[in-house]
C-alpha cells in the first residue's frame, strides 16, 4: 500500500488522483456497509464476491521472509487467496512467484514498480506498468494473471480502461486492516475479523515488517472458518 509519490506525474494529475483516492475510501465504507458488495466490471472494479464466500488477498510480494511465512500458514488452514504480485519483485524472487502458484493460489498484477498515485500517471505509463508485470509473472510461473489491483486502490477511468484492454478485470477490497502501517495485531485482528460472506479482505505480504499480519491471520484465519465462511478467490467470482 505505502510508495511515494511519482516524480513524473503532473501537478494537476496528482491533485486528482488524490482526490479520487479519498473518494474511493467513501466508497469502501458504503460497500461495507452494504449486504453485497459491488461485483465490479469493465468501467468498476470489483469490492466483493458472489455467493457465500470470502476472498482473502496478499499485496506488495513476493517478499523473502513474509511470503514464505504467509504461505506455511495458509497451508496449515488450508486456505486459498490472491496474491497481488509487484512485477519488479517478481523479476528478483520468481522462485517465490513459483512457489505462490505451486501451493494452490492465484497470482494477480499489481504493477511493475508500485508508483503513486497511480492514477496520476500517463496512459502510456500506466500500461507499460500493468503490462510490464504480465510479461514478468508469465515469464516465472507460465500463468498470465487475469486480475489488476491498482497500487493504493488509486482508480481512474484511464486505469480501469486500460485494465480492460489488457484483458484484466479490476479488484479492489471491502475490508481494509490497514495492516501495512503497522497497527498492532489486535487492531488488525479485529478488523479482519469483521469480514462476511461476499467481501475481500486486504493484507500484505511485502513492503515492510509483515510480522503483525502473519500473527493476526493466526487468530483471524480459524475464526472465520469457525463461522462456516468459504474462502475463495476473485477469479472464481468472476
Amino acid at each position: 500500500m505505502s510508495g511515494s509519490p511519482d516524480p513524473a506525474t503532473r501537478p494537476w494529475a496528482y491533485l486528482s488522483a488524490q482526490a479520487l483516492h479519498y473518494l474511493f475510501f467513501a466508497v469502501r465504507g458504503q460497500q461495507f456497509l452494504r449486504r453485497r458488495a459491488t461485483l465490479g466490471g469493465p468501467h468498476w472494479p470489483a469490492f466483493g464476491v458472489p455467493g457465500a464466500g470470502v476472498a482473502l488477498t496478499i499485496d506488495d510480494g513476493p517478499h523473502p521472509e513474509w511470503t514464505p511465512r504467509m504461505l506455511d500458514l495458509l497451508d496449515r488452514h488450508r486456505v486459498r487467496a490472491t496474491f497481488f504480485l509487484i512485477g519488479d519483485r517478481v523479476r528478483e524472487r520468481p522462485d517465490l512467484a513459483r512457489r505462490v502458484v505451486a501451493a494452490g493460489h492465484v497470482v494477480g498484477n499489481h504493477s511493475m514498480s508500485h508508483p503513486q498515485p497511480f492514477a496520476a500517471l500517463t496512459r502510456a505509463r500506466i500500461r507499460d506498468e500493468i503490462a510490464g508485470t504480465q510479461r514478468e509473472i508469465e515469464q516465472a510461473v507460465g500463468v498470465r494473471p487475469r486480475l489488476f489491483r491498482a497500487p493504493g486502490g488509486n482508480w481512474s477511468r484511464d486505469v480501469l480502461r486500460t485494465t480492460a484492454d489488457l484483458g484484466l478485470s479490476a479488484v479492489d477490497w471491502t475490508v481494509n486492516p490497514s495492516d501495512w502501517r503497522s497497527p498492532g495485531v489486535p487492531r488488525i485482528t479485529r478488523s479482519l475479523s469483521r469480514g462476511r460472506a461476499g467481501q475481500v479482505l486486504l493484507c500484505h505480504d511485502g513492503g515492510g515488517d509483515r510480522s503483525q499480519t502473519v500473527e493476526a491471520l493466526e487468530t483471524v484465519l480459524p475464526r472465520l472458518l469457525d463461522r462456516g465462511l468459504r474462502f475463495v478467490t476473485p477469479e472464481e467470482g468472476g
